[in-house]
């Protein structure tokens, strides 16, 4: 059972009211999602968040805060994904940045443009996590202990 278990990141990143987000295909479905992934082995939950935005997106970010845990279970596999969720900061963005290949584009969207698409979201994470940051639902990454 342990291989149906995956421990994700995901960063909102907002700028003048749009969104950084991702479309991407998997399943043969074309669905939008926040920068996110997988956390590596011994690698912190702040540092995957930075290194799958860049990856995903070209976009090097600063994590300010902390949205919250989510948990979705995908019905077609039993695959339950546990997702932390933050908010970034653009710093810059690399133009010649080598973008993972699951990746079909890079795109920032508004909030109406990501309702209305909202049949097309990768999973309820993306929005719910966006809703709460806009309420300000947001913790301080003081939070997150880590022992070397």
């Amino acid at each position: 059972m342990p291989d149906k278990i995956h421990l994700t990141v995901a960063t909102v990143v907002e700028s003048d009211g749009r969104y950084l987000l991702v479309r991407e295909t998997p399943l043969d479905r074309q669905v939008i999602n926040q920068p996110a992934g997988h956390v590596e082995p011994g690698e912190s939950l702040l540092d995957a968040a930075v290194r799958e935005t860049l990856e995903e997106t070209g976009w090097s970010v600063r994590i300010t805060g902390f949205i919250g845990f989510s948990q979705h279970t995908v019905a077609l596999s039993g695959i339950t994904y546990y997702r932390a969720s933050f908010v970034g900061e653009a710093e810059s963005w690399d133009e010649c940045a080598v973008i993972d290949t699951d990746i079909d584009s890079v795109v920032w969207l508004s909030m109406a443009d990501i309702e209305q698409q909202c049949n097309s979201l990768r999973s309820p994470m993306v929005l719910d996590c966006i809703r709460l940051y806009l309420q300000g639902h947001i913790y301080p990454l003081s939070m997150f202990l880590t022992s070397q």
